[in-house]
């Protein structure tokens, strides 16, 4: 069997969703699964999947696994690695692409002659629109009822980590639409709306450093429910944002910057996030800090970064 490890967001679920039905279609493969990882697997990644036949997809270079596919500059974590790294019939690395569906897409087209990629592509369309921030407006981002984004909404209340596999098993061979209007992915999706709403009104308070260009704000406290855009949305003339978050693998940082008021000059956010045992792109990073001691700190200095302080 093959386990696909993918990065737990929209992008990360439609790229395990395609490579699976890929490898099954192409018979290259005979029985995968799927689970999902994020920035605190890293921390052993050397030894991760030990004793596995695994694929990994939007996230990390990995040198043992059978399959990889990623668009993240800040991929390879080990030196050396990149400059040994080349392009197979089972890898490939685009930074240049605006997510990592589209990259599997026409890799198993032109490698493994798969005749189903067709009927993807409304999935490679939305995931470049949520991957880059892509959105026409912080109001489509935040209120939108397109089924992409009701998923997309749905992720930030999901009752477990089996919620995300569940959806890739969808993905796989469900329209948007359909998954849209699961039971389930409907009722976390208006559960959101409502944390949205709670957000919006609560970001506000949270605040704990601000500049006009860029925002500093704590929302670990159980009460605020957290909204990725929120800063963006009350706040347009900002340039950053950085947030310190609760999660289930424990307190995270989100720096992001506005997607509808990029700054000229900056860092770039996921080799800033490197620094702090994470990675990104151009306008978003995260990190997953050890304890919120260091959270706490990691974040001023994140923030007086992009602050220009």
């Amino acid at each position: 069997m093959l386990k696909i490890y993918y990065h737990r967001d929209f992008d990360g679920m439609a790229s395990a969703a395609i490579l699976a039905k890929a490898l099954l279609d192409s018979e290259l493969e005979k029985d995968v699964d799927w689970r999902g990882v994020n920035f605190d697997n890293r921390l052993n990644w050397s030894s991760f999947a030990n004793g596995e036949r695994f694929a990994i997809v939007d996230f990390h270079y990995h040198p043992r696994a059978t399959y990889w596919f990623d668009h993240h500059p800040t991929t390879f974590l080990q030196k050396g690695h990149a400059e040994r790294y080349e392009n197979s019939s089972t890898s490939f690395f685009d930074p240049d692409s605006p997510s990592c569906p589209p990259i599997i897409l026409r890799h198993a087209k032109e490698h493994w002659n798969w005749k189903g990629g067709d009927d993807f592509q409304e999935l490679v369309h939305w995931s470049n629109i949520i991957d880059s921030a892509s959105y026409k407006s912080a109001d489509q981002v935040l209120f939108g009822k397109e089924p992409a984004l009701l998923i997309t909404r749905s992720l930030t209340c999901a009752p477990d980590y089996s919620y995300h596999d569940r959806l890739v098993g969808l993905m796989k061979s469900s329209s948007l639409l359909d998954i849209s209007l699961d039971p389930l992915v409907s009722k976390c999706a208006k559960r959101a709306e409502r944390n949205r709403d709670n957000a919006l009104e609560n970001f506000p308070a949270n605040v704990v450093d601000r500049t006009p260009t860029a925002v500093l704000a704590d929302l670990r406290s159980k009460k605020i429910r957290r909204e990725r855009f929120a800063p963006f949305y009350l706040y347009p003339e900002l340039e950053y944002a950085i947030t310190i978050l609760p999660t289930r693998a424990g307190v995270h940082i989100t720096a992001a910057s506005n997607p509808w008021n990029r700054p000229k000059e900056g860092p770039h956010l996921g080799h800033l996030l490197e620094k702090y045992e994470g990675g990104g792109h151009q306008g978003v990073g995260g990190c997953n800090p050890p304890d919120e001691e260091l959270a706490v700190q990691w974040a001023h200095e994140i923030f007086e970064v992009v602050a220009g302080l």
